[in-house]
This record gives C-alpha cells, sequence and structure tokens, in this order.
C-alpha cells in the first residue's frame, strides 16, 4: 500500500532548530532523518512538495556498481578511492534495507543482481579490465559470465554484481517524511529559501519573510544555490528519458540491467497491480539540457530499443524525463561547502546514483555534524581537486561558452504566430532573447531568456513544460517560476508586445 505524504504547510513563523535542511528529496530526508536519530530538532524546506523533485523520476535503481565505472573511478581517484565508493554505496543499500525493516516501511523492495553488458564481442576486453578494477575495490562477489540471464540484452559477455537492490522510491522517502514527522521534525513545502545567511548559528531567509536560525544547516536541493562558481564549474547537467510499459509477468528475469552502449540504457521490473503482468521500466538516452529540442524523439528511441529486443513488450504506460548532476571526476560532492562557514553542507552531483548518493549524504554529513570522523569525506570533500579531469572540465566548459553565445543566434521561432496553445519558444527581439510562453486560452506570457543564476539561454522543454537552463541546470515553469536551482530568482518579465 502506498504511504501517503504527511501534510506540509508552508513555513508561517520564524523557528530555530539546531539542523535546518534545504531539500526534500532523497537526499535532503535521509539526511534529516538520521539527525532527528541522533536527537536533532530538525526543519526541512523545499520551495515545491516534498518528494516532487528529481526523487520522484528516478527509477531506483540501488546500486554499488558505479555508474562511471571503476576503471575511470581508480585512474581519477586511485584504487582507495574507488574502493571508497563501492565501499559507500553497499553500505548505503544496507543503509536502505535496515530503514526498511526498521521503520516497517512497504515500498517494494527486494535485493536483486546486477548485469553489466558490454554490448558485443568486441567489448570483451574492457569488460575485463572492469572486472579487475571492481575486484581491486573490494567488491564482493563480482564476476563474469559468458552472456548476461536476459538474453535479450546485447550478446557476449557481462559482469553480474551481487545483492543490489530496488524500490519504490516515493513509498520509501514518504515513509522516512512520516517517521520524522513523527518523532517531532517539521517539513515546509511550499517554502523558496532565498538565501543562507553564514554565520554561527546561520540563519535560513525564505521569500516568505519566516527566518529559520540554525546551528548547521544542509542544502540538498540537487544543485546547490548558495554559491555561484565553486561547485558549478565542476559539474554539468544531463536529462535522462524513461518508460514504463506492461510486460508479461516472468518474461523478463529479475534483476538490474546496465549496457555500455553510448547513449547508454538502463532496465528493470517493477510490479503492478494487474494479475499476470509487469512493469518493463527502460531508462537513458542522456542528453544535455539545450542540446536536442527533439524531447519526444528520445522516448521513441526507448521505445523503439525495448520493442526491438523484448517482442512481448505491451503498452507504454509512462514516460518521464529526470535531471542528474554529472560531477567532472565521477564522484559526487559531499559534505562541508566550499570557501563557506564550517556549518553549511551541500550534497549534490548524483552522477544517475541518486537514491545511494542521496543516502550516502545522510550518513556521511550527520558524522561531520557530530564530529565523527567519517573514512568517505576525503573524496566526497566538495573543495576536493581531482588530477585527470582536464579534459572533461574543458569539454564541459565548451558547452557552456557555446550555450553563451545562444544569444548572438537567432531564436528557434521567428514570430509567437509559431508558438501553439501550452507551448513556448525563444524569440529575438533585436539584442534581446524573449522566452514566450502561449497558455491553453491562447495568452502569450513574455519572459527574458537569461537564467537568473549565471545569464545562459535557457531552453523550451515540451515534455516537462518547462524552461531549462543548459549551463548548470536551473530550471523554470512556464511563467518563470523556480522550480530547480542554482538560480533562486524567477525570470524577468518583460512586457507583451
Amino acid at each position: 500500500m502506498d504511504v501517503p505524504m504527511p501534510e506540509s504547510r508552508p513555513l508561517r513563523e520564524d523557528i530555530r532548530v539546531d539542523a535546518c535542511v534545504v531539500g526534500a528529496g532523497i537526499a535532503g530526508i535521509s539526511t534529516a532523518h538520521r539527525l532527528m536519530r541522533e536527537g536533532k530538532r530538525v526543519a526541512v524546506l523545499d520551495a515545491g512538495a516534498p518528494g516532487g523533485g528529481e526523487t520522484s523520476r528516478t527509477t531506483a535503481h540501488l546500486s554499488s556498481a558505479i555508474d562511471d565505472r571503476f576503471t575511470e573511478i581508480e585512474r581519477l581517484h586511485g584504487v582507495d578511492g574507488a574502493r571508497i565508493c563501492a565501499e559507500s554505496h553497499a553500505v548505503a543499500i544496507d543503509a536502505i534495507e535496515r530503514i526498511i525493516q526498521v521503520e516497517r516501511i512497504d515500498c517494494d523492495f527486494e535485493r536483486i543482481d546486477g548485469y553489466l553488458s558490454g554490448g558485443g564481442e568486441e567489448a570483451t576486453a574492457s569488460l575485463t579490465e572492469e572486472l579487475e578494477a571492481a575486484q581491486r575495490a573490494g567488491v564482493e562477489g563480482v564476476v563474469m559470465l559468458p552472456r548476461p540471464p536476459l538474453e535479450a540484452m546485447d550478446p557476449g559477455v557481462c559482469l553480474r554484481f551481487p545483492r543490489q537492490g530496488q524500490l519504490h522510491p516515493l513509498k520509501y522517502l514518504r515513509a522516512l517524511a512520516r517517521a520524522i514527522v513523527r518523532d517531532g521534525g517539521r517539513i515546509h513545502g511550499g517554502t523558496l529559501v532565498e538565501d543562507v545567511e553564514e554565520d554561527q548559528p546561520a540563519r535560513v531567509i525564505t521569500d516568505g519573510g519566516p527566518v529559520v536560525t540554525a546551528d548547521d544547516v544542509v542544502v540538498a536541493t540537487n544543485s546547490p544555490f548558495i554559491n555561484r562558481f565553486a561547485i558549478h564549474t565542476k559539474q554539468a547537467p544531463y536529462r535522462t528519458y524513461a518508460v514504463a510499459a506492461q510486460i508479461p509477468r516472468g518474461v523478463v528475469p529479475r534483476g538490474l540491467y546496465w549496457d555500455t552502449l553510448d547513449p547508454y540504457h538502463y532496465v528493470r521490473l517493477a510490479p503492478t497491480v494487474k494479475e499476470g503482468e509487469e512493469l518493463l521500466i527502460v531508462g537513458g538516452e542522456d542528453r544535455k539540457p539545450g542540446d536536442d529540442a527533439d524531447h519526444e524523439g528520445r522516448f521513441y528511441e526507448l521505445e523503439g530499443w525495448a520493442r526491438e529486443r523484448f517482442p512481448r513488450v505491451g503498452n507504454v504506460l509512462f514516460r518521464w524525463s529526470g535531471q542528474v548532476m554529472e560531477p567532472v571526476d565521477g564522484v559526487a560532492f559531499i559534505g562541508r561547502n566550499p570557501r563557506g562557514h564550517d556549518n553549511i553542507y551541500i550534497a549534490t552531483g548524483d552522477s544517475g546514483m541518486g537514491m545511494t548518493h542521496g543516502t550516502i549524504a545522510g550518513l556521511l554529513i550527520t558524522d561531520l555534524i557530530m564530529g565523527r570522523t567519517n573514512p568517505w569525506a576525503r573524496l566526497y570533500d566538495p573543495s576536493r581537486v581531482t588530477l585527470g579531469v582536464v579534459g572533461r572540465f574543458l569539454r564541459e566548459g565548451a558547452g557552456v561558452v557555446g550555450t553563451m553565445a545562444e544569444w548572438f543566434r537567432a531564436g528557434d521561432v521567428e514570430t509567437v504566430d509559431d508558438i501553439g496553445l501550452g507551448s513556448g519558444g525563444i524569440l529575438r527581439r533585436g539584442m534581446k532573447k524573449v522566452a514566450v510562453y502561449r497558455d491553453t486560452e491562447g495568452r502569450l506570457h513574455e519572459l527574458s531568456a537569461a537564467c537568473t543564476h549565471l545569464g545562459c539561454v535557457v531552453a523550451w522543454n515540451p515534455i516537462e513544460a518547462s524552461w531549462d537552463c543548459p549551463c548548470h541546470g536551473s530550471r523554470f515553469d512556464p511563467y518563470g517560476r523556480v522550480l530547480a536551482g542554482p538560480a533562486v530568482a524567477e525570470l524577468k518579465r518583460v512586457p507583451v508586445s
């Protein structure tokens, strides 16, 4: 049975707590839940509904098989870094399982094996290298198999990673939120945080006026809004796409499945209430926001990939997209905010492994707040400088420069007449670019196309009906209100022509 989210009202008065967590997704709620277990008075704030952000869009693969591969993590962070990555994600899955047992959460959790397919016979060498790197990282039980149990995946050898996991992310998150409220914590949705005044104690300033005073502040908003450059030059946003289709029960062996294609794909099953049927969830086809306006095409690619490999796939019942933050060195940024006070913490850079990275954040940040030594702290330190990432750093930087050049190009529509009902487009007007949305009643809403974070040109996302910034991941609703940071100010309105 689904667990309802506890009632969450906007913050209406000033409050004093031990810890204020900004962001009510998996990272924020996990951290708040853990701090509550330590006896801390905790308040969680979110601009939207708790669980309404990226956690509601994950396919919830619980994996210690690192998305960026152990060979790459070892190259950038050494064998010790790869070992900590493997250990921390495995411990995160264990922690989720313990919480589910203690809180008696019904969230479709199960332990299953994960399979990494190489995409054909020619991939044997790279998978052999990955196997050896995983073994050096201390991954227990990883082995190479002549083929994956799912014959529809690409032929050839695969790696099996035992004791991975999956769950229903919102059932899990809602139950954690209820436990926080049950034990005296506070969760306030509809509460946009505008600023954090760093001091001891810190002051969290909301757009409605109320202030939260806290000894410690954790910013867990997918992309942090409290610094303009320190983190945002070291990670980049990507949109990932997913579809869920009917398939007869028992056709697909249970497991997590990943390939190494470019763009890559990932597959798992989920239960349904219909007898004799399951949902086949297929994700992938990642793109940077603004790189490709054909969002519908991404779904068609996923559906075509699935139907080619699974002839018994039925109707596609759901499709959605989400945003992941990719750090240039493959490891999340979890810990004290760079160049800030010691009582301000961030969690970002999920790298497509949000459920485990969010749980790691709860474990690591709680230890830091409680003054305990944590062996993972150095690897995840947001202030770290990683050698060997110059090439990727320059590629991502070139993408930002290219996006800024959008100011000198034509818009994607010539006139407002090209914009249909419930749609948007970028229009050039002299030296300015205007983000124009036509609502379902035909009214025009015109906004500056400049993201209020650092001024990149936003792009219309027809799937999510949002304005997305391709530089650092800010997102705005059709009327310019902030959906996701690092921007905190809405898009500026311009007079309708």
